[in-house]
């Protein structure tokens, strides 16, 4: 029910959806939302519903309670005290009185609620100093006598261009005129859930004493009706993608006896772990296989992931076929460049560097190397796959954190793997220290295999976590100051580079909700303030805006031992190994994400000394704060860490679906549909092999643009 009165000369809704484009107001609202065709607007689903199906008299009616109640207008006026308002003072039939108040209102306000107008008014109702009011209640004009709703009224997402008068009609026109017919063959819908028709029309017209807990918890058969269908659509895309790469062929990779794979393993200053023999065997298979390789390898923070790729590096090039690495940031991959060329370049072979600030001749000689098949392996940032860059034999890409990528680039990289001379597909491992939860496997991963290292190598020191406010600021680094005495180093990371005015954009990143940026300490002022307090000891300073021989030089002397204290932004979360480091400070902690806060854990206990990781935190804290500090206190394990995050922030963010502007799934909730899921993966299977048109339709009805995504 609107809070102005509805217009006799509104635009029909009905057309105005169909003809979005030539239109203004509420019509391009409608293209702002998406809701530019009929199945858009009839998926357009109600946030709640209200209930307009009965009328309540005040003598029943209790403060607290949201009511609709129908009134006779007695006055209206404006009124100046305590600030100026429209005050309506109205009765119902039985005499009981109510006031309406409108602290902001229109001139149509006042037109449609003069004396005698009858009005049927909802909102809470609250007991005032003068008797019971509504404050801005939502009303409308009626004749006596006029019919109830039949139904409970859908309140829908919108925006202020968007009257809710206006959605209604559109959707129920959207919904009318929609293609809902059957695709799924008897048997795949799980039994008791209605039709998809019958589901959306119950969902957006629920009858009167329709279990309203269930409509909104989503636990309703039609909802249940549309998770399912929508976790079908992504299992049936996964299932495509997966037989497609099936139908191609890639390079056969077999390790040679004697060959770099088993000189690398000879060479090594360490001996593979169990888990890490084990994923390698796996990689090994699929290298083999004469199929494309399709694999994510996921392993907590320190597993061992960069020598297992390194492994399957070396059987590419031994095979004679180049091999591609790819890391988010210049400072990850300069780690890998460092480690791959300390394990490989001794063994012959040739490494090339890819990155943004890699210009001029350098750059052009890499090009050169890399389209000329001179450099074996070609390790970089997202410049590894800029429209320049030409592989000559490419059978092998490695992604490292892969979903920190963009789906562009994601997509970018896709489009590279095929773009090569030779008819075969290139091999594709991705990796992440980011575990993925089983249920996060089963959907979004469900057309690839996982190779888990489930170990972590034997030397690595536990680390205690601790929560400490942030007024205990000198005692940490009192106790900083005793670390570095002891010949220890220390890492200190801040959300911000340095402070900017109320009006200003952070340069990195954007803090959580809370304390306003401005508020935020950040890295240039604590590196003033540790530089003070610990004389004699270097604290130097690195962040994303420092030029990449910058952040190197800086970098290269804090692994040597020559800064004691390292200040940093988020630049070092991943990939930096310092083993003399024993001590991870992270500033206003409850503005990291939980995996962030896991990776900059694991940026210490890589040496022998006992390590402490210290979540400083400023209050109050959002309840999301909260739960992200109790996990990090009470679990260093990365797949629990992992398990609680999907809870916290659900698919979508954890995913990076944010990257692509889109939701990956709109209904189902991986956290409570397993049983769907588990349904939806059993029945995709079937209707691929037995009516694969059904399947296609299903797919191109949900998904339509989106499979990509689910691809990248």
């Amino acid at each position: 029910m609107p809070r102005m009165p509805p217009a006799d000369a509104a635009p029909d809704a009905a057309t105005a959806a169909k003809t979005a484009p030539q239109r203004s107001g509420p019509a391009r609202a409608l293209q702002s939302l998406g809701l530019t065709t009929p199945l858009a607007l009839a998926l357009h689903l109600p946030l709640r519903y209200e209930d307009e199906t009965r009328l309540t008299p005040l003598s029943q009616a209790h403060p607290g309670e949201t009511v609709q109640v129908e009134v006779t207008v007695r006055d209206a006026r404006v009124e100046f005290r305590p600030r100026r308002q429209l005050v309506v003072r109205a009765a119902d039939d039985g005499g009981e009185t109510l006031v309406l108040r409108f602290v902001h209102f229109y001139p149509s306000h006042q037109k449609a609620l003069q004396a005698g107008v009858r009005v049927r008014a909802r909102g809470e109702l609250r007991g005032g100093f003068f008797g019971r009011e509504m404050i801005h209640p939502q009303f409308k004009a009626i004749e006596h006598g006029a019919p109830l709703a039949a139904e409970l009224t859908p309140v829908y997402p919108s925006t202020a261009a968007l009257p809710q008068s206006y959605l209604r009609k559109a959707v129920a026109s959207g919904l009318q005129r929609a293609n809902l017919a059957e695709l799924l063959p008897p048997g795949i819908v799980p039994p008791g859930l209605p039709p998809l028709r019958q589901a959306l029309e119950l969902l957006h017209h629920p009858p009167p004493g329709a279990p309203l807990a269930a409509l909104q918890d989503h636990s309703h058969p039609a909802w249940q009706r549309l998770k399912f269908e929508e976790l079908l659509a992504q299992q049936l895309a996964q299932g495509q993608a997966r037989r497609e790469r099936g139908r191609h062929a890639a390079p056969m990779l077999v390790p040679r006896v004697g060959g770099l794979h088993e000189k690398l393993l000879a060479t090594l200053p360490f001996a593979l772990t169990r888990a890490q023999q084990r994923v390698s065997a796996e990689i090994a298979a699929d290298l083999a296989a004469g199929r494309p390789m399709h694999r994510l390898l996921q392993g907590d923070v320190g597993a061992g992931k960069t020598v297992v790729a390194a492994l399957a590096a070396a059987v590419a090039i031994d095979a004679g076929w180049q091999c591609a690495l790819m890391a988010p940031t210049e400072i990850l991959a300069e780690q890998h460049v460092a480690k791959l060329v300390q394990w490989l370049q001794p063994l012959g072979v040739k490494v090339a560097w890819l990155a943004g600030a890699r210009r001029g001749k350098a750059r052009e000689e890499a090009l050169a190397q890399v389209a000329s098949g001179d450099a074996a392996l070609v390790v970089g940032t997202h410049a590894v796959i800029q429209h320049d860059v030409h592989f000559a034999r490419l059978g092998l890409a490695v992604v490292d954190e892969q979903h920190r990528f963009g789906v562009a680039q994601r997509l970018a990289l896709r489009h590279k793997l095929q773009d090569t001379e030779s008819s075969l597909s290139a091999h594709l491992l991705m990796m992440s220290a980011t575990p993925i939860p089983r249920t996060l496997a089963m959907s979004y991963f469900a057309d690839l295999e996982v190779s888990t290292i489930d170990e972590l190598p034997p030397g690595r020191t536990p680390i205690v976590t601790k929560l400490i406010a942030d007024h205990r600021r000198e005692e940490l680094i009192g106790r900083i100051r005793d670390a570095v005495e002891a010949g220890q180093q220390v890492y200190w990371v801040c959300p911000l580079v340095e402070a900017v005015e109320d009006d200003g954009s952070p340069p990195e990143g954007k803090a959580r909700g809370g304390k306003p940026l401005t508020e935020l300490r950040n890295a240039t002022e604590t590196h003033a303030v540790l530089s003070a307090a610990l004389p004699g000891h270097e604290v130097g300073l690195v962040h994303g805006r420092l030029k990449t021989a910058e952040k190197a030089a800086v970098m290269a002397r804090f692994k040597s031992g020559e800064i004691a204290v390292l200040v940093a932004t988020t630049v070092i979360e991943v990939g930096v190994d310092v083993p003399n480091a024993s001590l991870m400070v992270v500033e206003h902690a409850e503005r990291f994400g939980l995996a962030q806060l896991h990776q900059l854990r694991g940026r210490v206990g890589r040496g022998e000394v006992a390590s402490v990781c210290v979540l400083m935190y400023s209050t109050p804290l959002s309840d999301s704060g909260k739960h992200r500090l109790k996990a990090m206190a009470e679990t260093t394990d990365g797949f629990e860490i992992a398990r609680r995050d999907l809870e916290i922030r659900g698919p979508g963010e954890f995913m990076g679906a944010r990257q692509s502007g889109d939701a990956l799934l709109r209904f189902a909730d991986l956290a409570e549909d397993a049983p769907l899921l588990a349904q939806a993966r059993r029945a995709a299977p079937m209707l691929l092999d037995r009516h694969p048109d059904a399947a296609q339709a299903q797919v191109l009805r949900w998904l339509g643009h989106q499979v990509d995504y689910l691809k990248a």
